[in-house]
Order: C-alpha cells, then sequence, then structure tokens
C-alpha cells in the first residue's frame, strides 16, 4: 500500500472552501416544512414504517448548516452571490 503525502498547509482553508452555504433562505423555508412533516410521520404512521420519518432530520439539519452535500456535487447554490 503506498501513502501519499500532502504538503503542510492550513487545514481550515480546505474546509472552507468545501463548506461554502448553498442553501438560501427560501430554500431553508422549504426544507424545515418537509423536514418537520416528515418527522410528524413518527407520529401519524404504526409500525415499522413510522420510522421512515426519520429521514426529516436531513434537511432540517442542512437548513440550519447552510449546507447541502448534494447542491455542492451537483454545483447548484440557491444563496446570493457575494459580491
Amino acid at each position: 500500500m503506498m501513502m501519499v503525502m500532502q504538503p503542510a498547509g492550513d487545514p481550515t482553508a480546505h474546509k472552507e472552501k468545501t463548506m461554502q452555504k448553498n442553501v438560501g433562505n427560501a430554500d431553508k423555508v422549504i426544507r424545515v416544512v418537509v423536514g418537520l412533516g416528515l418527522l410528524s410521520l413518527l407520529f401519524l404512521l404504526n409500525g415499522s414504517m413510522k420510522w421512515i420519518g426519520l429521514i426529516g432530520i436531513v434537511p432540517i439539519g442542512t437548513a440550519l448548516m447552510g449546507f447541502c452535500p448534494l447542491y455542492a456535487m451537483l454545483g447548484i447554490r440557491t444563496c446570493p452571490m457575494k459580491s
């Protein structure tokens, strides 16, 4: 197994570049509403199907962080660009 050495540098520079906010305000509101709707399935459904509601944590989390990994992979950005 071959090990690749990375040059020493500022570890926060890479993180800032990859975790730039890409979720706008309207998108955040929609994500919170959809997330809460999915989480409500925990109380509305019976049996093992109710656990599907836990998927609601994902849109709420991305709304709170302001970053969506899927948007980053697809190059989508719904927040205004900094000028």
